[in-house]
């Protein structure tokens, strides 16, 4: 069991470093937190470009339940950055609902509680929103301080740490 956990902006190369990083495992599940969505052609050619990469081999799981980390073998989830995008959405934070934020930080720590209890070699890919200009929209700062936690959270616990620039990985820890 070890977790490694991949950030980078976008584009940086971190989804692509991260499936070097299970390149020799028998058998990958890859925990997908976006599927494509429908009318979006731009998204589904990035899904599909991610699909393209995968070995036939490599089990695909469209999911943000947290549970679906607890699971044997090896792991790839990519991406933390939209798992935390759905995990607002389901919370009703987009929508201003009441207790949005109590439910938000609830499925947080269920995601970090899964990360850590896991017994699954598990490689998390996430954007490194913070290098960035401060978001103009107070929802876009929620969700940047949000992923932001999530981030420090399971690089706290994480084996390894990895910081993808230009394509070029950098290992932190």
């Amino acid at each position: 069991m070890s977790r490694v956990l991949v950030l980078g902006g976008s584009r940086s190369g971190k989804s692509a470093h991260a499936e070097t990083l299970v390149a020799d495992a028998e058998a990958v599940t890859y925990l997908a937190a976006c599927p494509p969505v429908p009318g979006d052609d731009e998204w589904a050619a990035r899904v599909a470009a991610h699909r393209g990469r995968r070995p036939a081999g490599w089990t695909t799981v469209e999911t943000t339940a947290p549970g679906d980390l607890l699971r044997p073998g090896t792991v790839l989830v990519d991406s933390i950055t939209t798992w935390v995008a759905a995990l607002m959405d389901e919370a009703g934070v987009w929508a201003g609902e009441p207790g949005s934020r109590d439910r938000l930080a609830a499925r947080c720590d269920a995601l970090v509680e899964a990360w850590t209890a896991t017994p699954a070699h598990v490689v998390a890919v996430s954007d490194e929103v913070g290098l960035g200009v401060v978001p103009e929209t107070r929802s876009g700062r929620l969700f940047r301080d949000t992923l932001g936690a999530v981030n420090q959270r399971l690089a706290r616990t994480a084996d390894e740490v990895w910081f993808v620039v230009a394509g070029l990985p950098q290992r932190l820890r």
